[in-house]
């Protein structure tokens, strides 16, 4: 008789095990600390809120669910399989959101969409913040997620995008009076159906392009990217599907919880705000800081803000999802171009943010899911500077 040999767990491999052991551990008890505080202090809604931005954590790092990284494989390769995902995604938050808003309120909240103006500082901003992505390496979730998840070159791009949010909000009042139109929503214009039917066009519409762009390059197109067997729901992938349905239901309860879409960048600007004013700026006298209430938000804690909570709750989420695949493993060691290259990117990506009406959240996916037309002119411009990004980001050395 035959005895195979057992081998043991290398150092290495143990090392990482017990690693990500005690990520999910502290992880856990960091998430459950902190929403039984927000839940005491600022109520259930906010702990409610807290736990969506948790399970967005989650949803983004396990399905990988990138706009930076589909939006360069439609420039790179012609592939649009994550492009034709996000139009999904968006026409199943926009079913929903279409008659909510119109509504006007749900279960005593008011419920009300993110609607802007079409002008040049949305044009602008948005062509920054696309080249801003590619050279960051992520837009705002996604450097919100790959940052909890461990990569520590993505702590560079978010400390540079909050400079950039603060750069933004100082200059915001010049902005403001540039050439454009009112905002216009497809909803309020055409009623209900008409808003959602439009909406849908513009949708098979963009898919029909991708899939066509990808068939004259390549002859065939993939509705998915290749996993790899055997397959585990903890480490991922999940299919593009998957992760677009999940971000659906994310800013469907955001919108139920909050009253208004999912949003990322503000809470950049009032977290770069609070680290100013601690250095002597008066920021306060800031147009920005003087729109309605914001102002308060620098005297209040950021736990009283539903973006920051959010935010905080994506990052913790990643750190979780990172440590159930056993990839949590950060590394310091990072080529001075690189770090260039996120300086540069986190900066435009911050300032472009402040200036367009928000993010690829707040300004693509909560604009275009409330009708709003601003969505798509920030998606148009955007996806144009991200096309740049593509183009620019070998001269630093980034794949």
């Amino acid at each position: 008789m035959t005895t195979m040999p057992v081998t043991s767990p290398s150092p290495l491999d143990s090392a990482l095990l017990s690693r990500n052991r005690s990520t999910v551990w502290a992880g856990l008890a960091v998430g459950a600390l902190l929403w039984l505080y927000l839940t005491a202090t600022f109520g259930w809604r906010q702990g409610a809120l807290f736990l969506v931005g948790m399970a967005a954590g989650v949803f983004l790092y396990h399905a990988a669910f990138g706009f930076t990284a589909a939006w360069r494989e439609v420039v790179n390769t012609g592939r649009g399989a994550g492009l034709r995902a996000q139009m999904v995604m968006l026409a199943v938050t926009v079913l929903v959101f279409t008659p909510l808003i119109a509504q006007g309120e749900l279960w005593g909240v008011t419920l009300r969409g993110s609607v802007a103006p079409l002008n040049l500082a949305v044009i602008i901003g948005a062509f920054m913040f696309g080249i801003g992505m590619q050279l960051g390496g992520g837009c705002a979730s996604g450097t919100l997620f790959t940052a909890g998840g461990g990569n520590t070159r993505m702590l560079v791009t978010l400390v540079a995008f909050i400079a950039g949010s603060v750069i933004g909000s100082w200059q915001w009042d010049l902005w403001q009076d540039v050439p454009g139109f009112a905002p216009v929503a497809l909803s309020s214009q055409f009623g209900v159906a008409g808003g959602i039917g439009i909406s849908m066009l513009l949708f098979a519409a963009v898919w029909y392009l991708s899939l066509q762009y990808e068939k004259h390059r390549h002859g065939t197109a993939l509705h998915d990217r290749p996993v790899d067997a055997p397959y585990s729901w903890l480490r991922g992938p999940w299919p593009l599907l998957g992760g677009a349905l999940a971000l659906a239901g994310v800013n469907i309860a955001t919108l139920l919880l909050a009253g208004r879409p999912w949003g990322v960048t503000s809470a950049f600007a009032l977290w770069g705000a609070k680290f100013v004013s601690l250095l002597g700026v008066d920021v306060t006298q800031w147009t920005y800081w003087q729109r309605g209430g914001a102002v308060d938000s620098l005297t209040t804690s950021v736990f009283a803000d539903v973006t920051s909570v959010m935010n905080f709750g994506i990052m913790l989420g990643a750190l979780l999802a990172a440590g159930l695949a056993r990839k949590f493993a950060p590394t310091l060691k990072l080529p001075l171009r690189s770090i260039v290259a996120a300086v540069v990117g986190g900066i435009l990506l911050g300032y472009g943010a402040r200036i367009a009406f928000g993010c690829n959240i707040g300004a693509y996916f909560g604009g275009i899911s409330s009708t709003s037309l601003h969505g798509w002119l920030w998606f148009v411009a955007a996806f144009a500077g991200s096309s740049v990004g593509t183009r620019l980001r070998p001269a630093f050395g980034l794949q």
